[in-house]
């Protein structure tokens, strides 16, 4: 956008000369001065394009023709050396006018430290026979072209010159760069060299700049520092307008500051701010898109009562949000005066007010009103269709569907709704009817079509014509929705038809298409018990590409295979992935892990993963805990997992006499003699009889042969408990 720039301020001193290799606050580079050559070089370089050039100023040396030289000149280099060639030229003194001329073809090409030393020369020279109102003048318009240009790097320099050289720019020179910055998303510290510019120059910030500098803090993200600025606003003679409230609600709003957006237009509507269209056509769709349905209608009847011309947008927006908060009544009133001012609703908005007493179980009144509005927005008549369809009211979405073929107002969707609901109800053949007249009616069939036949198929259990029309979709490239490929991968997987699943996974998958998890676990069972692990593991990598999720029962049906291998190492691995993919880990994962760890010596690992699985309450079965257990006793490290075995026993009745007297011997032989006692005490408080071995051992009545702990298991698995071991224990001879 072309900005035009005011030079209404007065210039101070000029400097006798600046310092061009001293460096000015905040830009990066030193600035360079002009060198012009010694007067007794008066002979310049030769070259064409320059002896033309030449020609032309000899005969007429005027700042016009230098001005027209320095424009047509075919290089900037060229067009510098005609520049040096005139500065010694006695005759000739240059304006502000062509020291413009050649600060700006510097500018544009880029030659920015360059460019500044001509600014400095600039000033310095005084620019003799030119007023320095004048000089301001042409600087303030070099600012302008840079700006409306895109150099904005070059304005910058500008703007810093003027203020080295005690030239002052109008508040609005400033704010004409501000505005390119932000528009730009430039980076703040760009924003803050022009805004100290300006505090340098003695300007006093508008409304525009501190809105400017609002902007570019909020996308610094430095909400709080904005959200002081705006505070003190106040104090540097400002008053916030439309546009800062517009600024700060939407940016508030995007950063998920919602509390403080919601402030800050409270404190607008007691301000009482003139507000323009635009901030209602921007804040009111966000505010009400954040679910503030009060603080959206506040404004909403705030614009109205500025007698603003209807704005379509708002209106649709508002009637989206009443409609998404049950309030249909309000919204049709709303749609009703819509038309009153002569503006037509979207269809949207048509969909949005169906959808809604579709919702409300209002399917009649939905039906009356757009046959009462003569609505004929074919997306409004299908939302109608699928309520009707999904209410089960299947007569009704029949005749509703004749009545829009009969309006011509069918559509490829309205046709794919029915074909859909009957075949998901297992009316197969009325949909192949409808399909029939849906291509005499010059419809292509497309992937919803087929994504209905497909369902269809699965739920009268044809999967061989569910996987042909599969086939067709391939062959025209389509993809299948998600709940048809779900049910075709789990009912090929049913029959047992593994490959012919796994090629409908591959397609989708290499489409970007998640499979439903439960149909996944079912595909990998599938793979492994066909394929082994190593095709299972390649089906996992596949869906982690497509963003399928890989459930625990997936991941355990793998960890089986892995250790059935004996691989040891890719259990661990696949363990550390179930926890980097935040993966349930189920009571049968967990043993298996346990068991690698056990295998590997890692007794301390092992016993931790105990502890984790008892906590989490995923016990595994009687008979497999026990199991667990004796590999514990085995390596007389019971005592590692004690706790959990006082949660197991106090809370859940799920160990048997064996169990119990595996732990009394081997707490007992690890020195742990009164968990031993106090399990022992539990088992007879159940009416269990300890074996022999267990009496003898804890109640020490004879001295009982020393057990050796890595056959305990073994041993107690062939020991059956008895009342007389007990007595001819207890009884026996010194």
């Amino acid at each position: 956008m072309s900005v035009k720039l005011s030079a209404l301020a007065s210039p101070g001193r000029i400097p006798t000369w600046v310092n061009l290799a001293a460096r000015f606050s905040s830009v990066p580079c030193a600035a360079v001065g002009v060198e012009i050559a010694p007067e007794s070089d008066r002979n310049p370089p030769k070259a064409p394009d320059f002896e033309t050039n030449l020609k032309l100023l000899r005969d007429r040396l005027a700042p016009d023709s230098l001005i027209r030289v320095l424009d047509s000149a075919g290089d900037v280099e060229s067009a510098v050396k005609v520049f040096k060639w005139v500065s010694l030229q006695k005759a000739f003194r240059h304006t502000a006018d062509t020291y413009s001329a050649m600060i700006l073809r510097l500018g544009m090409a880029g030659q920015v430290q360059e460019m500044d030393g001509f600014c400095q020369r600039m000033m310095t020279d005084g620019c003799v026979g030119v007023e320095a109102e004048a000089a301001l003048a042409s600087l303030v318009s070099l600012v302008d072209q840079f700006v409306r240009r895109g150099k904005l790097d070059e304005a910058m320099r500008v703007l810093a010159s003027m203020n080295r050289g005690d030239y002052r720019p109008a508040i609005d020179v400033f704010n004409a760069v501000l505005g390119a910055l932000v528009g730009e998303k430039r980076k703040l510290r760009d924003v803050m060299f022009v805004y100290k510019e300006m505090v340098k120059a003695g300007r006093v910030p508008t409304v525009e700049t501190l809105n400017y500098l609002l902007e570019a803090l909020l996308e610094a993200d430095l909400v709080d520092s904005a959200l002081d600025q705006y505070r003190r606003m106040d104090k540097k003679g400002c008053t916030p307008n439309s546009r800062t409230f517009e600024i700060l609600v939407k940016n508030l709003l995007a950063k998920n500051r919602v509390d403080e957006s919601c402030t800050v237009l409270c404190e607008m509507l007691e301000l009482g701010t003139e507000l323009d269209l635009g901030f209602y056509s921007h804040v009111i769709p966000v505010v009400l898109s954040e679910n503030k349905l009060e603080v959206g209608m506040c404004l909403f009847k705030k614009m109205k009562t500025s007698n603003f011309p209807p704005e379509p947008v708002i209106y649709n927006s508002v009637i989206h949000h009443l409609c998404n908060n049950s309030l249909v009544e309000e919204a049709k009133d709303l749609l009703d005066s819509m038309i009153d001012c002569g503006v037509a609703p979207s269809d949207d908005a048509f969909e949005d007010i169906v959808n809604a007493l579709f919702m409300s179980r209002q399917l009649d009144e939905a039906i009356e009103f757009l046959e009462d509005k003569q609505v004929s927005a074919t997306s409004a008549y299908n939302r109608l269709l699928e309520g009707c369809c999904s209410a089960g009211k299947v007569l009704l979405a029949k005749e509703l569907f004749e009545k829009m073929s009969h309006r011509n107002i069918v559509d490829c969707y309205t046709w794919n709704i029915l074909i859909r609901w009957l075949c998901e109800h297992s009316r197969f053949r009325e949909a192949l009817g409808f399909l029939g007249r849906m291509s005499v009616s010059g419809f292509i069939p497309n992937s919803l079509t087929l994504s209905a036949l497909v369902v269809g198929c699965c739920k009268l259990g044809k999967y061989d014509d569910a996987f042909e029309i599969f086939n067709h979709v391939c062959a025209e490239c389509y993809i299948l929705d998600s709940l048809s490929y779900s049910k075709l991968v789990e009912g090929l997987c049913q029959e047992r038809k593994t490959l012919e699943a796994a090629e409908v996974f591959n397609y989708m998958a290499e489409s970007g298409v998640p499979l439903e998890s439960c149909s996944f676990s079912k595909l990998v069972k599938g793979v492994y018990d066909t394929k082994g692990v190593d095709e299972a593991l390649n089906v996992r990598k596949l869906a982690m590409k497509c963003g399928t999720m890989c459930t625990s029962d997936a991941y355990t049906i793998i960890l089986h295979g892995l250790a059935r291998k004996g691989s040891a190492k890719y259990v661990l691995a696949m363990y550390s992935l179930m926890l980097v993919e935040g993966c349930i880990i189920g009571a049968e994962a967990y043993c298996i892990l346990i068991n690698t760890m056990i295998l590997q010596n890692r007794m301390k690992d092992a016993a931790s993963l105990f502890n984790l699985m008892i906590s989490e309450g995923s016990l595994p079965e009687t008979d497999v805990l026990s199991e667990l257990v004796s590999h514990f006793a085995n390596f007389s490290r019971l005592n590692m997992i004690s706790d959990a075995i006082d949660i197991v026993v106090f809370n859940y009745d799920i160990l048997d006499s064996d169990t119990y007297s595996l732990l009394i011997n081997g707490f007992w032989k690890e020195g742990n003699k009164s968990k031993a006692q106090q399990l022992l005490d539990l088992m007879l408080e159940k009416g269990w009889v300890p074996d022999a071995k267990t009496h003898g051992l804890v109640i020490g009545s004879k001295a009982v042969e020393e057990v050796d702990c890595r056959n305990l298991a073994s041993d107690y698995s062939t020991i059956r408990d008895s009342v007389s071991d007990i007595l001819s224990e207890s009884l026996g001879d010194d």
